[in-house]
């Protein structure tokens, strides 16, 4: 079977090791970006609210018109068995669906069977430690989000290249990554984050042209409980800019301060109270059975 230790896929009712697998040249998820996908987390051996982004999985293939020769619980069991297989006890899950190959001359995406496949491997940090300690250097980019009239931002997907673009200015100006913006600048969402700003007792995320993103949901739970004002609307560049404090929420490391906007400090330049409690409630959350489910490392089919 080979060495799964680095990472374990499943395509075409195989595991092989992640390094092995590939896709056709003419299948339209790589031709056309035209695909679906989601990423969930294991920490300490334990997948964190999987239930919440097979949801979204199936939503994302209903909205486009995708389907997989595959039930929700065989999906589930393969994210399972990737982790059992490899040994990761920190990873990184990912299932995806491809719109497939069409007939031969067709450009007609009814023609395409879809096809599903799926990979873990060792968990992925938007920010590393010494960023998470201190703070990020977020630039506002000029790039605009692809706006949710073309593509529904609900719907996860690989449409990545203003955020790339992004990550081009951000890294040219001494940045650590960006925050693309609206039509009329209004602040939205970067590669693979939502974004949050403190104002006094006032908490605001995005609430339109954004991936509604499992953490971000998971945060404004954890929010509830503070004595804060707490909505999702429209972001304006400068509100961030007069911020006590920003935050950022993915699953590729939770909640990660943010110390620079364009490289002007937030608040004091340090990361924020409210921050770090927010941190510190959602690890903790890894550990509650309310919240996570146990991986069986024993090779046998996980039971629960």
């Amino acid at each position: 079977m080979g060495d799964l230790s680095q990472g374990a896929a499943f395509i075409d009712d195989r595991y092989i090791p992640v390094a092995e697998a590939s896709i056709s040249l003419l299948d339209w998820g790589f031709l056309h970006s035209d695909a679906t996908y989601d990423v969930a987390h294991v920490w300490k051996g334990r997948f964190f609210r999987i239930d919440a982004y097979l949801d979204r999985f199936e939503r994302s293939m209903q909205r486009l018109r995708m389907s997989v020769p595959y039930s929700r619980e065989q999906i589930r069991e393969v994210m399972f068995e990737l982790v059992r297989r490899s040994g990761l006890r920190d990873a990184y899950v990912e299932i995806v669906c491809t719109r497939g190959i069409p007939a031969p001359g067709s450009r007609d995406p009814r023609t395409c069977s879809n096809r599903f496949m799926a990979f873990a491997i060792p968990f992925v940090w938007i920010a590393d430690d010494r960023l998470r300690a201190q703070g990020m250097n977020l630039l506002i980019s000029r790039h605009q989000r692809i706006p949710p009239e073309s593509v529904d931002p609900r719907i996860k997907n690989y449409h990545w290249l203003d955020m790339v673009m992004g990550l081009f200015e951000a890294y040219d100006a001494g940045a650590d990554s960006a925050v693309l913006v609206d039509a009329v600048g209004n602040l939205v969402e970067g590669p693979g984050f939502n974004i949050f700003v403190r104002c006094g007792d006032r908490v605001i995320t995005p609430a339109r042209g954004v991936l509604e993103g499992v953490t971000r949901a998971t945060v404004l739970e954890l929010l509830a409980a503070e004595k804060l004002q707490v909505s999702t609307e429209l972001l304006p560049a400068a509100m961030a800019r007069a911020a006590d404090e920003v935050f950022i929420t993915s699953t590729a490391g939770g909640v990660m301060p943010v110390t620079r906007i364009s490289g002007q400090a937030v608040g004091g330049g340090l990361p924020g109270a409210l921050t770090a409690r927010l941190n510190d409630a959602y690890w903790a959350l890894h550990d509650d059975p309310h919240y996570t489910t146990a991986i069986n490392y024993g090779g046998a089919p996980n039971e629960e």
